[in-house]
């Protein structure tokens, strides 16, 4: 006797989302991967020629999976001291500071880009993959924020929901909106950067502003009458800037900065060589360098955690010592056998060559020619110019550690 199939109760897998300016790189040939959720473009032609054009001249990117947020309010900065790692209420307007959402062990929710907009008014930019725990964290600090506090809760065009814990909002209350679906955002980096994006047809008169404006700050702008928002700071090792704009401006936006900078060299560029652009920089990435088991001073983060503040999540996080904790390191080696996420690092002077460490990014540099990799170890061989060793699928590789970043540009 046959019996009917059980039900398939397997969860549905969410339909990736797409940039608005998905159709432009389809045109453009590009290739796709998902990450964070979104159908994003890995590579246009070349992961090299993508890398050294950023390096040379500039590279193109659509970041618009990144998430936004929006605190306003008269106590906005008081509740992002309370919520952040940083100091927040103490920005200038007009400038941008790295932060961290911590847990109340002092893990790593997500790291964030913070920017004062008005006295009234900050713009938090968080990773793609992390939005909902972001908005998850900043939800529920709004109910135990030592400040009125609400988050806006909405339904997002992709089917979830904004927030988990809705306060109601009352006169003096800073209000947390998560903005993402409104706006599309791309970055325009390299040495050429600021050339390109004030030879741009459509953009306000900002050459001047662009000129005078300093590394993690931004300036308002206009294109083609839209507002624009455009901040000096970004994620390769090079000047740049990244450019805010409502969805609707997106597409002629991208078209505009390609038909500007494409005679001075600019390509668009995509996920693979955002990678290596940022591990030549040094700079860590969610799931790779940064976790909710690592604590800042582990990752090179302490200088982003605001201790002084009288309270703020993750401030009674237990200290491990520093013979319990590894820290993140810079690796270099030899040859053209790079070390890859998950490779073990030993020591090989010590007798049975001991694990010491793990590998958490790693590439064979396209700009300084030998491979270079971000690893965790344990203290006693962080020192720079420990000898130690990579085990590359069995074969121990000889590494070094260095200093970060392993680039720096010199203008």
């Amino acid at each position: 006797m046959s019996h009917p199939a059980p039900p398939d109760t397997a969860p549905v897998p969410a339909e990736p989302r797409r940039s608005p300016l998905h159709d432009r790189h389809v045109a453009l040939g590009a290739a796709f991967t998902d990450f964070g959720g979104w159908q994003m473009p890995v590579r246009y032609a070349s992961d090299l020629a993508e890398h050294h054009a950023v390096r040379e001249a500039a590279g193109l990117f659509d970041i618009s999976h990144m998430a936004e947020f929006l605190v306003t309010g008269e106590p906005s900065g008081a509740f992002l001291d309370y919520a952040l790692s940083g100091d927040h209420s103490g920005m200038r307007v007009g400038k941008a500071k790295y932060s961290l959402v911590l847990t109340e062990d002092g893990g790593i929710v997500d790291d964030v880009i913070v920017y004062r907009t008005a006295e009234d008014r900050y713009l938090v930019i968080a990773n793609a993959g992390n939005r909902d725990a972001v908005a998850e964290a900043l939800a529920l600090r709004a109910a135990r924020a030592p400040v009125a506090a609400s988050f806006l809760a909405e339904p997002r065009s992709d089917g979830g929901v904004t927030s988990f814990a809705v306060i109601p909002g009352v006169s003096g209350t800073a209000l947390i909106e998560d903005v993402t679906d409104q706006f599309a955002l791309v970055a325009v980096q390299g040495p050429l950067a600021q050339e390109i994006v004030t030879a741009t047809p459509g953009i306000g008169e900002v050459a001047p502003v662009l000129t005078e404006l300093g590394y993690y700050a931004w300036a308002a702008g206009s294109f083609d009458g839209e507002p624009l928002f455009i901040a000096r700071t970004g994620y390769t090792g090079e000047d740049g800037f990244e450019l805010l704009v409502p969805h609707r401006a997106a597409g002629a936006l991208w078209d505009a900065l390609l038909a500007a900078g494409t005679p001075l060299g600019l390509v668009p560029a995509g996920l693979a060589a955002r990678d290596t652009l940022r591990l030549e920089a040094g700079m860590p990435l969610y799931g790779h360098e940064l976790s909710l088991e690592t604590a800042p001073a582990q990752a090179g983060l302490a200088r982003s955690v605001a201790d002084g503040k009288p309270d703020f999540v993750g401030k009674r996080a237990p200290q491990a010592s520093d013979a319990d904790s590894r820290v993140l390191v810079g690796l270099v080696s030899e040859g053209r056998r790079a070390g890859r996420a998950g490779y073990t690092v030993v020591a090989p002077s010590v007798d049975g060559a001991p694990v010491v460490g793990e590998i958490t990014s790693g590439a064979l540099s396209p700009t300084l020619g030998h491979p270079i990799a971000l690893a965790f170890v344990d203290p006693t061989v962080s020192a720079p110019g420990t000898e130690l060793a990579i085990d590359v699928r069995g074969t121990l590789i000889p590494a070094s550690v260095t200093t970060l970043p392993f680039y720096r540009r010199t203008t």
